[in-house]
């Protein structure tokens, strides 16, 4: 960065102050990403159309007091807006990645190159710049493949593993592809600053949706890649772990997680079935999937005894993973009751708080995720414009 804008920016106290970021995402991979390092202190300038800006400024309801969209809220924070016509205003763009430490984008593959804003032309105006691209499906024959979350789910094959065995596909509840990929991204982003720390050298990061849930797929997608096997949905059960799964107390369903032998053996205890731990087809965990259907029966009819809050007191006391199933109120009160700190305030509206803890440069909430345009003056003023 040079002179003029260390001297300009004004440095926080996070791990990343002092780096400048380029922000042309929009929507939810790439805001994602740039939010994380704008809480470790990085400086964000988010890039955004005039007169709309971000599309999820208008994706609600909900929205906050204040009327703006919660979804926008949620990925933006710490960050300062201008509103640039790529192409009416590509010089300023220009003079922003020549500035900038890290751009982050997810235009469809070409587009960048075709305004002049591509990692081509860029490290020309800056050799150390870190150049990352966010894609649905590469910049290969995939390009022109549209990036959409619930597309990849569906083709990546998360919703073949999501759901009733004998019901249709089924998305999970949240942007999760979107959510991975960003996520990826930050970590590709600092990978490659320190790198540049070694050797002074920047470089292009390619991230697509599919490549990362592919890779967040973990066991499902070992399965088929070292032994050929190709996973099913299969609910609320595990395919590797019983019992793992849902079940029904006096009251409300309650997920139970015993990963081992001695956590089935204290389950067994607290629920005075020690017949069940003592019985040769459940001694282990590969008998146990064999026999899914009769143990799980079993396990059943002995927690319909109790409502599901009693359940979770006596199998967490004796060391067994499990829980209720919260809404989203419930599982804010958790998390603040277990002293997690959830949620922060900030311009006055309720925030997320990022989940990173360190002790000495935590994350810092500086500033609302920003109105359209609004340090347009601030960003000029450091590119002398």
């Amino acid at each position: 960065m040079s002179e003029r804008s260390e001297r300009t920016i004004k440095r926080s106290s996070g791990a990343l102050s002092g780096l400048l970021v380029a922000d042309f995402g929009r929507v939810l991979a790439g805001p994602y990403a740039t939010m994380l390092l704008a809480d470790l202190g990085a400086e964000v300038v988010k890039v955004e159309r005039p007169g709309a800006g971000d599309d999820t400024r208008e994706w609600g309801p909900p929205y906050a007091p204040g009327g703006e969209a919660t979804y926008f809220l949620g990925v933006n924070r710490n960050k300062r807006s201008i509103a640039l016509d790529l192409r009416a205003d590509v010089e300023v763009a220009r003079a922003l990645a020549a500035r900038a430490d890290v751009l982050v984008e997810n235009f469809r593959p070409g587009t960048m190159d075709r305004l002049g804003l591509g990692y081509d032309a860029l490290r020309e105006l800056n050799p150390g710049l870190i150049y990352c691209s966010i894609t649905g499906f590469g910049s290969g024959a995939g390009a022109g493949l549209p990036g959409y979350d619930l597309i990849a789910q569906a083709v990546g094959g998360l919703m073949s593993v999501t759901g009733e065995p004998d019901g249709p596909g089924t998305k999970a509840g949240v942007a999760l592809v979107d959510v991975i990929t960003g996520l990826h991204a930050a970590l590709g982003i600092l990978a490659a600053l320190h790198h540049r720390d070694q050797t002074g050298e920047g470089q292009r990061i390619e991230v697509s949706l599919l490549s990362s849930l592919l890779s967040a797929l973990t066991n499902h997608a070992s399965a088929y890649a070292a032994a050929g096997v190709v996973p099913r949905a299969m609910g609320n059960r595990h395919p590797s772990i019983v019992p793992y799964e849902v079940f029904e107390t006096a009251d409300r369903p309650l997920v139970i997680a015993a990963g081992n032998d001695r956590q089935f053996q204290a389950l067994c205890g607290v629920l005075d079935r020690t017949d069940l731990a003592e019985d040769a087809r459940y001694a282990t965990n590969a008998g146990r999937v064999a026999a899914r259907v009769e143990l799980v029966a079993e396990l059943n009819t002995a927690l319909r005894e109790r409502p599901a809050d009693d359940w979770f007191e006596l199998l967490t006391a004796a060391g067994v993973p499990c829980g209720p199933i919260n809404d989203l109120a419930a599982a804010f009160a958790l998390a603040e009751d277990l002293g997690l700190e959830p949620a922060v305030e900030l311009g006055g509206v309720g925030q997320v708080a990022n989940p990173i803890r360190l002790s000495a440069t935590p994350p810092s909430y500086r500033r609302p995720p920003p109105a359209l345009g609004q340090d347009e003056a601030w960003v000029r003023e450091i590119l002398g414009r």
